[in-house]
Parts: C-alpha cells; structure tokens; sequence
C-alpha cells in the first residue's frame, strides 16, 4: 500500500482528520516564518534578536511547535511584515 493511499484510509476516521489537519497547518506556519527568515536575509538568531525573543523559540516554530498569536504578531513585526490571518 502506498503512503498516499494509506493517509487517504487513516482520513476516514475524523480523529485522525484532525490531528493531521491541525499538523499540516503547524508546518505550514513554520515554513512560512522559514521563508520569510531566509528572504529576509536573517539567522535565527538575527531574527529572534530584532524580535525580543530567543533563537530556540525561532528554531521551535521553524520545526512546526506552536506559540502564542502574540509571539507570531512579534516576529512579523520584527521583519517588517504583518501578520495576516485567514479562515478558509
């Protein structure tokens, strides 16, 4: 069985759908902070500095953790973006 069609079967069950619903939007998160991070020209460590916060907490949403809305507000801000939210 392909991973695909394996992911597919585990969807059925709403549980699951959740959990990796909920997971898919944490690395979506973390991808875009990466690329805005990179496009930018910073380190994590550049950016955690002009954020006021730690680098560990960069490298953490980097890797897909949560944090706070007020935390993401802080790291757009500190490269000179806006955070934007959307319910699709």
């Amino acid at each position: 069985m392909k991973i695909d069609d394996l992911i597919q079967e585990e969807l059925k069950d709403p549980e699951f759908a959740a959990a990796y619903r909920d997971e898919g939007e944490l690395l979506d998160t973390a991808m875009a902070l990466y690329h805005a991070r990179e496009s930018a020209g910073l380190t994590q460590a550049e950016l955690a500095e002009r954020a006021a916060t730690t680098q560990a907490t960069i490298a953490r949403i980097e890797r897909g953790d949560n944090v706070s809305f007020t935390k993401y507000a802080q790291i757009a801000h500190a490269l000179g973006k806006k955070l934007k939210v959307s319910f699709e």
